[in-house]
């Protein structure tokens, strides 16, 4: 497979190759070592594509996270506490979970409720999340969970790796594609969501 297209947002792209040339490096070695042809194994029983063949999410998936894995990329898991008390919020946001629970009961929390999120790969504050499934998981990754991990200070850099049009009209219906995501987010205007981020555009 190949990187085929890319948006860089609030610079993400430009901080990689400043800062980790290497994984930048790492990340396409994981996609071009992907034979996306081997992975064409579902067989449709949608009206339009009845009987054809597609390219399997859940395989593709597999076979990168197993590509990623072998590079040393680990998933992260990111705890903290809910507050909706914003200066409270803003001032334990970097706390580990432990301090956050400690310092929202002394503020007045009573039960303070326990919540988590995790990313597939982080190495060296970056993260990479890769998405084969329906557009409401991309929408999540890009506005919630990179922004979380980066307020957080857990990373510096949120890659978003996502099947172009082209690629996704060989897969099921509802699948998010590159083209559709990176509108979402230029719609949203220059500094929206406030974390740098990088989406890659994938196909065979």
């Amino acid at each position: 497979m190949k990187i085929a297209q890319k948006y860089s947002h609030l610079n993400g792209e430009e901080y990689l190759i400043v800062h980790h040339k290497k994984l930048y490096q790492e990340i396409r070695i994981v996609i071009e070592s992907i034979n996306a042809d081997r992975f064409r194994t579902k067989v449709s029983k949608e009206i339009r594509k009845a009987g054809n063949t597609l390219l399997s999410p859940i395989e593709l998936n597999q076979a990168i996270n197993s590509e990623f894995n072998k590079l040393d990329w680990k998933e992260s898991r990111y705890n903290y506490y809910i507050t909706l008390n914003r200066e409270l919020m803003e001032k334990s946001i970097r706390m580990t979970a432990k301090e956050q629970r400690e310092f929202l009961i002394e503020n007045g929390e009573k039960e303070p409720i326990y919540s988590y999120n995790q990313t597939d790969f982080v190495k060296d504050k970056i993260a990479v999340e890769v998405q084969f499934g329906k557009y409401a998981f991309v929408a999540f990754d890009l506005f919630v969970k990179h922004m979380l991990f980066y307020s957080g200070g857990v990373i510096n850099l949120g890659i978003e790796i996502l099947p172009t049009k082209k690629m996704q009209a060989q897969m099921s219906s509802g699948v998010a594609y590159y083209e559709g995501e990176v509108y979402n987010v230029m719609r949203q205007g220059r500094n929206s969501p406030p974390v740098p981020l990088l989406v890659l555009g994938i196909e065979p």
